[in-house]
């Protein structure tokens, strides 16, 4: 079969393995790692948790962000220049093109209900600036803020940001943005964790979180939250990470940056526990998940707590930076695969996508609407992509391709034991993962 061999790709490329891995990282954490994760810990295990979801997290992260990473470089190009190399190698190119749009619309779609939470957030963000946030009631504010067409400014703003981020180009805008926005937010996060540990009551927020509650290991929603929550959080999509592969040079270790970027995701989940779960206790403010955590819960804290108002800045700030990051790397996918299927120029291509991104989401901006649209998307749509993508790299392009690929740059062969969890385990858990979705009504 014939290999690839052009050094870069048209749009550039990373200028280095640490601002690939940062990149990476920006991707994987998103608003799932803040409003879901710590939610999740003490409701199924508290410690006891963290066993299956670190395992999981090194699993995924080990042999399913290095497919994914490494297809997209062997083939230097994304979500459909990557399906077509992998079913060409059989004769099948078509095949790969045809599949390859549900990934990509998996993307999409995702950036699309994406944009409009990230206007929530914005709009949180000034509501906290100005202290309008911290002076009415935080449920008729988010009401306010979700209606239909309740934060159009706020949402075309976002739409406006990452497409210019966009217009810059790989090294001078995805690696740089991704650059300052990420180690701020772990600043920040970290900032928040150290400040909510001095409120009187925090104890209780740290006692769900971390006190094990072994028996919960027995329970079978413990793992397969667990495994949503791990495979979710890394943005394992069969497109997202592919593109940013593509990007990657050939002296880069890329299963060890994959365990990097899992390393880091983890990081943030975390973080984003200690900074939330003490605080809430600490007002005994009702524990929840999803929307509801973000933009009620936490602003009623906020009101609550000394210097609320700096902690309401930080945090919608942080939230920002994470949301944006993740939101950049969807753009891409689409971007770059329009780019050149339909031979676009980039700023073409960055238009239309920033377009039909916000053209559709203004339709969606109630709550419930958007609501049900993402659990669309994440339910169907993304795992399906996530199958085609593993099925795609590890058994129609083949294991002994892609080892060679994920070799290269390495100075030690991967162990045999790699190949064997990667076509046996992991691509059978992503079709998991896709049944548990449908069974569970999202696990993540």
């Amino acid at each position: 079969m014939h290999q690839n061999n052009s050094p870069r790709h048209k749009n550039g490329g990373f200028s280095s393995s640490i601002g690939f891995v940062i990149a990476c990282v920006g991707s994987a954490v998103g608003l799932g790692n803040i409003w879901m994760f710590p939610y999740r810990v003490g409701q199924y295990g508290g410690a006891a948790f963290l066993i299956p979801y670190l395992l999981f997290t090194f699993l995924f992260g080990w042999v399913g962000l290095s497919a994914e990473f490494g297809v997209g470089r062997l083939a230097r190009t994304g979500t459909i220049g990557a399906y077509e190399y992998c079913f060409g190698s059989r004769g099948k190119k078509t095949v790969g093109s045809v599949l390859s749009w549900i990934p990509l619309l998996g993307s999409l779609g995702i950036a699309i209900g994406y944009a409009v939470i990230l206007g929530w957030v914005l709009r949180s963000l000034a509501g906290s600036v100005t202290g309008t946030l911290l002076t009415c009631d935080p449920e008729t504010f988010f009401h306010q803020a979700t209606g239909s067409f309740g934060s159009v400014g706020w949402h075309a703003a976002i739409v406006l940001l990452v497409s210019v981020v966009m217009l810059l180009g790989v090294a001078r805008g995805i690696e740089k943005v991704s650059k300052v926005l990420m180690p701020l937010f772990f600043v920040l996060f970290l900032a928040l964790a150290i400040w909510v540990a001095f409120l009187p009551g925090a104890a209780e927020g740290y006692r769900f979180l971390f006190v094990p509650k072994w028996e919960a290991l027995l329970n079978v929603d413990t793992w397969v939250m667990a495994m949503g929550q791990a495979f979710f959080s890394l943005s394992i999509t069969g497109s997202g990470m592919i593109v940013y592969g593509a990007y990657l040079g050939k002296e880069a270790d890329i299963p060890q940056a994959s365990l990097r970027t899992a390393f880091f995701d983890t990081i943030a989940a975390l973080l984003s526990g200690l900074a939330i779960m003490p605080a809430v206790f600490a007002f005994g403010v009702d524990v929840t998940r999803g929307p509801s955590l973000m933009f009620i819960a936490l602003p009623t804290v906020f009101q609550r707590m000394p210097l609320g108002r700096v902690f309401a800045v930080f945090f919608f700030i942080s939230v920002a930076f994470a949301g944006i990051t993740s939101l950049i790397n969807m753009f891409e996918a689409v971007i770059e695969s329009w780019q050149n299927r339909f031979q676009l120029d980039r700023r073409i291509a960055v238009a239309l996508c920033g377009g039909l991104t916000f053209g559709v989401g203004v339709f969606l901006e109630a709550e419930p609407v958007v609501g049900s649209w993402l659990d669309f998307v994440t339910i169907v749509i993304v795992p399906i992509g996530a199958v085609l993508g593993a099925i795609s790299i590890y058994y129609v392009l083949g294991w002994p391709r892609i080892r060679q690929e994920l070799e290269t740059g390495r100075g030690k062969p991967l162990p045999e034991l790699f190949g064997k969890v990667a076509k046996y385990v992991y691509v059978p858990l992503t079709v998991l993962v896709l049944l548990l979705g449908f069974a569970y009504g999202g696990i993540g």
